[in-house]
Formats: C-alpha cells, sequence, structure tokens
C-alpha cells in the first residue's frame, strides 16, 4: 500500500469490455470491468472513482447521434457505488438542436452518476505525435457548431473533460473566456506530448505550457486533472518499461508539471486520476505512490483535496465523512 491514511478518488479511469483493436493495442487489453478495476487497486484506500468515456459499448442501432449513451448505460451497470461513481460520457456537441436531446438521454440513462461530456479535440500538424490514434480537426473547440452544443452543458448542470494537446492550450483558454460559468476540467495536465516532432522535446514545451496553465488558473472555473502523463504522448523511457520503475523515478519525471499545476491552480482545484488502463508505466500503487511523493510538501489538507476533497466537488461525490475536507475547511 501506498499511504493508508489518505483517501483517494480516482477521478479519471476507464472501464472498457471488447475494445476494438487500436484500443485494444493502446491499453494492453480488450476488456477492463469493475471487478477488474478493483483488483488493480487492490488494498489502496479508493473511496471513489469517475469512469470516463472510453468509446465502449455504444448502441448499435437507433439514431446516430443517441449511440453514445450506451456507453453510460453500460456504466451505470458497473461498480458498486464506489468505482463508476460518476460517469462522464461522450457526445459530439457539433449536433446542433439535437445535442439537448443527447445529454437529456445520458442524463436519463445514470440519473444519480452523470456528471459530463468529454469531447476529445487531440490534434497536431504531425500525424506521428498521435500515431494514427485520432482523426479530429484543427480547433475544434473554437467551431461555432461546437460552442453552440457546448452552452447546454452549463444549464444542465454538467461538467466538460477538455482533452487537447500542450500546443493546443490556447483552444481551452479561449473556451473557457467564452463561457466563465461552465466548469471545465483539464484533463492529463494537458497533455505535455514528446512523440513525433515533440521527440526528445518535451522540456522545451513547458515555458509555453505554463504561460497558458496561468492564463486557464485566471479562469475560476477551470480544474485539472494530475494525471496521464504516464502514456505513450510523453515519449518516455518509463513507458511500458520491463521491469516498471518505481514511483520515486516517475515523480522525478512528472514533478516539474504536478508542482507548477499545483502552484497555478491550488491544491482545491487539482484532482488525481490514475488513468487506467492508458497509463502504462506501472500498477495502480505505483502511479499513485508517484503523486504522493510529489506532493508530500503540501499540507494534509492540501493533500486530502488533491488526492478526494477537489474531485468530489466538481464532480459531486458523497464521500465518507471526513474524506472530502479541502484546504478551507
Amino acid at each position: 500500500m501506498t499511504e493508508p491514511d489518505l483517501p483517494v478518488v480516482d477521478a479519471h479511469h476507464h472501464l472498457v469490455e471488447d475494445a476494438a483493436d487500436r484500443m485494444a493495442a493502446l491499453w494492453g487489453r480488450r476488456t477492463l470491468l469493475a471487478g477488474d478495476y478493483a483488483e488493480l487497486v487492490g488494498e489502496e484506500r479508493v473511496v471513489a472513482t469517475v469512469a470516463v468515456e472510453g468509446h465502449t459499448r455504444y448502441r448499435t442501432s437507433g439514431p446516430e447521434h443517441l449511440r453514445p449513451v450506451g456507453e453510460t448505460e453500460f456504466l451505470a451497470g458497473q461498480g458498486d457505488g464506489r468505482i463508476a461513481a460518476a460517469i462522464v460520457g461522450n457526445a459530439d456537441l457539433r449536433g446542433g438542436d439535437r445535442v439537448r436531446e443527447v445529454l437529456e438521454s445520458h442524463l436519463a440513462a445514470a440519473p444519480d452518476r452523470f456528471r459530463g461530456i468529454r469531447q476529445a479535440a487531440l490534434w497536431d500538424e504531425d500525424p506521428a505525435v498521435l500515431g494514427g490514434l485520432f482523426d479530429l480537426p484543427p480547433h475544434l473547440y473554437a467551431d461555432t457548431s461546437f460552442r453552440a452544443g457546448f452552452a447546454h452543458l452549463e444549464p444542465l448542470g454538467l461538467v466538460f473533460d477538455a482533452f487537447v494537446l500542450a500546443p493546443q492550450l490556447a483552444d481551452v483558454v479561449d473556451l473557457a473566456r467564452a463561457f466563465p460559468d461552465t466548469r471545465i476540467v483539464l484533463d492529463h495536465l494537458g497533455n505535455p506530448v514528446g512523440t513525433g516532432r515533440h521527440t526528445g522535446r518535451m522540456a522545451d514545451q513547458f515555458p509555453a505550457w505554463r504561460r497558458h496553465m496561468a492564463e486557464l488558473a485566471r479562469c475560476p472555473a477551470v480544474t485539472v486533472k494530475m494525471s496521464g502523463l504516464g502514456t505513450f504522448l510523453s515519449g518516455s523511457a518509463s513507458y511500458r518499461a520491463d521491469p516498471p520503475v518505481g514511483p520515486d523515478v516517475l515523480a522525478e519525471e512528472w514533478r516539474p508539471w504536478v508542482e507548477e499545476t499545483v502552484e497555478l491552480f491550488g491544491a482545491d482545484r487539482v484532482m488525481f486520476g490514475s488513468n487506467l488502463p492508458t497509463d502504462r508505466v506501472g500498477p495502480f500503487p505505483t502511479i499513485l505512490g508517484a503523486f504522493q511523493v510529489i506532493t508530500r510538501h503540501c499540507s494534509d489538507a492540501e493533500r486530502r483535496a488533491l488526492f478526494a476533497g477537489t474531485a468530489a466537488t466538481v464532480y459531486r461525490l458523497d464521500l465518507p465523512r471526513g474524506a472530502a475536507a479541502s484546504p478551507s475547511s
């Protein structure tokens, strides 16, 4: 175990069944159900989790725009109230007047657990960066049809998980400024990237990344997930290393990005996520342990926010008494 006295909300992981070939190759498995996730977590004190869309179990018939609701139906059938306590689904927000119907259908499928939407906008001028996994247009979050759909989120009390690469962070800044009252959660610290044209140059992105993160920090409705630094996008030798590296090694790799984010946003606007099964740098305790090592200088109240309280607030989770204490409590 890592730190048994520190309650943990895993604010970002996936549950999948019979994944497509390209995603199965990324994850190293085709299926990860709630029971499988529980085995990976083991004895760690995970008090709740947020299951994020992974393009699985879509409906195979009916209107095309409603097919992603099948994933929410699948996730609602997983877990025991702890795993997938909150669900972030998928919708194409460029769908015009149909977007409201999609969102309401997600809510109907999991009325006590559905909390928001993630729509990826990953793009780079070099296709090798993403390895052919995504085929999306540039500046998707600036698209007028996307923003028309995005406007439906806040009235329904829904969160938006933003999924971009670090060189695209200006698009998230513009979106947050255009919709100051909509909760936006930036996935994976904005995804610093070290593949394709960025190979061996991940650190070169730090100044521009920090500038954009500082701009996002001035948008009060934006929070950040400290997660996702263990994917292939990092270009790190730690990815799928055999044998896996330990938490101290990962902590040294990840420390600049995590510490700067906590400094800019404060602990009550940053939350831990394992990003299983996409992060393939070691087992769950290693990933969790790396973030715990990095944050040892934080106060007890700050760490309770980072590892449980922030996620509980943003995704409206009912946690055991004392688990969601925040720096201001």
